[in-house]
């Protein structure tokens, strides 16, 4: 660090590990031709694997309730989270009463499904389902099973409508609607499937969806998603909050353990902040250590990384909520979708 602005990773050797996957995946590293045959054989195992499923060789399940699936193509971050909660909020207002399917990644719990509360552990749940519970106010469960989950909130908590957070490749649900996810700066790295490239299906998959949503400039039949993010709340006091205007031109610290951290960095360098950025593994475990910096500088970072944090932040540690921004456009094809029935 020299001026207080420098970029700094924090010597981790997952980030190190994480930094030279991207380098195979979004940068032009000689590796991804000699993993390409590996590439080969995933994307035929997922072809072969979809074809058993739409063959009723192995066996999905048909809810009762219109089905919506919020999901991607690569691995790592995409901006579903926000679009999930969106899409919660929206159904709301449409008089549904809407439940959320999460995968409760990372999450330790002995027994699935779990029902995700605002107050629920993430380390038992994971930190995407306890962010959800909290921002979209409604019934979410947790778990690898999507049809335990599925069947769990239409039974326990009356749900008329489900939205499964990252489920566009667990054909054991059937769906009604299948909304792809887009980073509109990676896009889809070097167009390889894993483990050559980031992606976990073809890109023509992207040809039998039913929106795709790209987080930044949208091309081409596609709607474009935006994150609004203008003040920041303190970890210790929820009552406490302050705007990001009132850090700009000043040094803080960032910290980020999202699938593409330096997304959130760039937004605060958007809103004239200078921060001295960390990244970490996507779903790292913080610990206290993690926020010792010993400057006395406001400590910044994204929701999801806060909720595993609070036990142990100190005074000066807020996170940044981003909420998704959707134009009305797509709010009237989501609303033609449920209209028209089941997807197809």
């Amino acid at each position: 660090m020299t001026d207080g602005t420098t970029a700094v990773a924090l010597p981790q050797f997952g980030y190190t590990v994480t930094n030279f996957i991207n380098e195979i995946w979004y940068g032009r590293h000689p590796l991804a031709v000699a993993l390409a045959p590996l590439g080969s054989l995933y994307r035929l195992s997922g072809k072969v694997r979809r074809h058993a499923y739409q063959n009723g060789l192995l066996k999905s399940y048909r809810a009762p309730v219109p089905v919506i699936v919020v999901g991607n193509l690569t691995v790592g971050g995409t901006g579903k989270t926000p679009l999930v909660i969106w899409l919660a909020g929206y159904l709301k207002s449409m008089g549904y009463r809407p439940g959320v399917l999460a995968r409760g990644y990372g999450g330790r719990a002995r027994q699935w499904p779990q029902q995700v509360r605002a107050d629920s552990d993430p380390f038992a749940v994971g930190d995407e389902a306890v962010v959800i519970a909290r921002r979209a106010q409604c019934p979410v469960a947790a778990g690898p099973d999507r049809r335990a989950s599925a069947k769990a909130l239409i039974e326990h908590a009356n749900c008329d409508v489900l939205i499964s957070d990252d489920g566009l490749q667990h054909y054991a649900l059937e769906r009604d609607i299948e909304i792809a996810v887009i980073d509109g700066v990676r896009r889809f790295g070097n167009g390889r499937c894993l483990p050559a490239g980031p992606l976990r299906e073809p890109i023509a998959r992207l040809r039998e969806v039913d929106m795709i949503v790209t987080y930044g400039v949208a091309g081409r039949g596609e709607f474009s998603m935006k994150y609004v993010t203008t003040h920041a709340v303190n970890l210790n006091r929820r009552d406490r909050s302050m705007t990001l205007e009132s850090l700009a031109s000043e040094p803080v610290h960032a910290l980020a353990a999202i699938g593409h951290p330096e997304r959130f960095f760039t937004s605060l360098r958007s809103r004239g902040l200078r921060p001295i950025t960390h990244a970490f593994p996507d779903h790292h475990r913080f610990r206290a250590s993690d926020l010792a910096f010993g400057d006395g500088l406001p400590i910044l970072m994204t929701e999801k990384d806060a909720v595993k944090c609070e036990a142990f932040a100190p005074a000066r540690a807020w996170f940044v909520p981003a909420t998704a921004e959707m134009l009305e456009v797509f709010a009237t094809r989501l609303e033609t979708l449920l209209a028209r029935g089941s997807h197809g």
